[in-house]
């Protein structure tokens, strides 16, 4: 019995996955390469035009190949949903509300141009014009599940990326309709269809928000009073799931339900635990689509044509490159950052696929035009990590980021990440007592008003290694983590603390909860803001009432050690950080 389930595909496919994924994601990771490349290579490897070709001259190969493909479709979607769900989390309405011009300002824009341009050049070509549009459109869209992890959405790139990839997301139904109604065979129904799925649509996601609102801290509150880690997951899959099905039942995009999930987890207080107990499904979810990807490859088809593809791929990256990056530049993006995210959102996407083969099916274009365009869909998913690189590249050459005062060889320095106000407020103490220091943010606009005020402040990305290798992290005096993003404060800290294990690390924690769970991930200090506000307050009174100046300042600092060390402790056992203000019940 054991050997006949071990040999049945659903489980050989499922062990090819999960060996994948353990061998692709330490290598690549090892070279510091992205294990995109990885998995969409794995995927050529055991797909069926790779090592499935010969399984009928080598039947053991059955054992490390995809002997169903289409299999893996399903689990491919959900990794996109949990992608947009994710996302959500980093989000917030408030902030989705400040980029609500570049979203359908820039992204409309982005797509609208790009998919007329696309489909008036393969018009002229002698594309009859409905396919044309439909192929047009289906290549300008950009890789939300490889673009996103590449460029986060807190850099000016991601920002600007983000804002282009959500407009797409949105307009991924009325494109399809609108095919569907393009095609030979449609009727009015096909636009009556559409105009039903935009009201039914729309009052599923206000349903959604208000029910969201009101149910959402209820549920997580009561699966964190648990303390139970299955729980915890089994409510974020149990939202994410139903958000999608919701939005998928009315003939939306499930991706749609997820992102507005996510939305709105973001906005209560257990958001960051949500993202931590998701990020290893996602991470596998993603992998599997990415190898589906890898198995649409066929290398011979690739060589049989492979001028054609080669100069569609070279064409289409180079046009949207172009487009994305003059559109950028006339909305005040600066020079650098409409170069690499241009390069970087060049690549065609994997809803591309889903968009050729919804115009397949209205039969808008020829089966064997489908599949040429999804080769070279595939090829560019496949160099998105490349083009990635080289938009670095090509950035720093076009626009290079500003440089630091020269420093002594070897110098000892405080690296403070974040130029905001609290970044400069420690900047100014360090200089104070003569202290080195440096600034690194990733906002252009804060880094030039920090250096105007006279600060020592440098472009980067704390998230990526280079940036603080650059600054000399290794011989740093210490880290201080000073920006409002606590997902992104408790990442850095447990990177620098695997990496640099007798670093002082100095974080701004939002709250008392937040402290102990970067104490938790690495942290030498955590300052939460709550807590110093209320001892300032405290401070402040007892010297207006007319305390002492030096016993109030005594007894505010045993004070702040007292509640340290008892963050500390809680955080070092496991538990929540709960202050005891009192020792006495009433």
């Amino acid at each position: 019995m054991a050997s006949a389930d071990f040999a049945s595909p659903a489980v050989s496919d499922a062990l090819v996955i999960l060996g994948a994924a353990g061998l692709v994601i330490p290598v690549f990771t090892r070279f510091r390469i992205t294990p995109v490349i990885g998995f969409i290579l794995i995927g050529i490897l055991v797909g069926p035009y790779g090592l499935g070709r010969l399984v009928f001259e080598h039947p053991w190969l059955n054992y490390i190949t995809i002997s169903d493909p289409e299999s893996l479709e399903p689990f491919a979607e959900f990794g996109i949903i949990l992608l947009l769900f994710t996302i959500g989390l980093e989000l917030s309405f408030k902030r989705l509300w400040i980029m609500r011009k570049l979203v359908f300002g820039l992204g409309a824009l982005e797509l609208l141009v790009i998919g007329s341009c696309l489909a008036t050049v393969l018009a002229m070509m002698g594309q009859f014009w409905t396919g044309a549009l439909a192929l047009g459109f289906a290549l300008a869209f950009s890789s939300t599940a490889i673009v996103l992890p590449i460029s986060g959405t807190k850099t000016p790139v991601g920002r600007a990326a983000l804002a282009m990839l959500l407009f797409e997301d949105i307009m991924i139904v009325p494109i399809i309709f609108v095919l569907g109604a393009m095609g030979p065979a449609a009727d009015s129904e096909g636009w009556e269809g559409l105009l039903t799925t935009l009201w039914q649509g729309a009052a599923v996601i206000a349903v959604m928000m208000v029910a969201g609102r009101l149910a959402l801290p209820r549920l997580f509150g009561q699966a964190a009073r648990t303390k139970s880690p299955e729980l915890f997951l089994a409510a974020s899959l149990l939202v994410v799931i139903g958000a999608s099905l919701a939005t998928a039942a009315v003939g939306l995009s499930p991706i749609v339900g997820a992102l507005i999930a996510g939305l709105l987890i973001a906005e209560t207080e257990y958001h960051g635990e949500v993202e931590t107990i998701m990020e290893p499904f996602k991470g596998l979810a993603l992998g599997i689509f990415l190898i589906t990807v890898g198995m649409s490859i066929d290398l011979m088809t690739i060589w049989d044509n492979l001028g054609a593809i080669a100069a569609a791929v070279v064409l289409v990256l180079v046009f949207k490159a172009l487009v994305t990056g003059v559109l950028l530049r006339l909305m005040g993006a600066r020079r650098s950052t409409a170069a690499e995210t241009g390069i970087l959102m060049a690549s065609p996407s994997e809803t591309s696929l889903i968009v050729l083969t919804a115009a397949g099916s209205a039969l808008l274009i020829q089966p064997g035009t489908a599949q040429f365009w999804q080769i070279v869909t595939a090829i560019g998913l496949t160099i998105t990590p490349l083009l990635a690189r080289l938009g670095r590249v090509i950035a720093r050459r076009v626009e290079p980021a500003p440089h630091l005062p020269d420093d002594e060889e070897g110098e000892q320095k405080v690296i403070i990440i974040g130029a905001g106000r609290v970044g400069l407020l420690v900047a100014q103490m360090l200089q104070a007592h003569d202290r080195h220091y440096v600034a690194l943010d990733a906002n252009p606009d804060l880094i030039d008003r920090a250096r105007r005020r006279g600060f020592r402040a440098t472009f980067g990305d704390a998230a990526r290694g280079d940036a603080m290798d650059r600054l000399g992290v290794e011989n740093a005096l210490a880290v201080v983590l000073t920006m409002d993003e606590p997902v992104l404060v408790q990442r850095l800290v447990a990177k620098l603390r695997s990496e640099y294990p007798d670093l002082l690390i100095v974080c701004r924690a939002r709250d008392v909860e937040h402290a102990g769970e970067l104490y938790r991930a690495g942290a030498s200090h955590a300052v939460p803001e709550t807590l110093e506000s209320s001892l300032q307050l405290s401070e402040a009174v007892l010297v207006d009432i007319g305390v002492a100046m030096g016993p109030v300042i005594a007894s505010i600092h045993e004070k702040r050690d007292e509640f340290r060390q008892q963050i500390e402790d809680e955080a070092a056992l496991g538990y929540k950080p709960k202050l005891r203000t009192s020792t006495v019940e009433g």
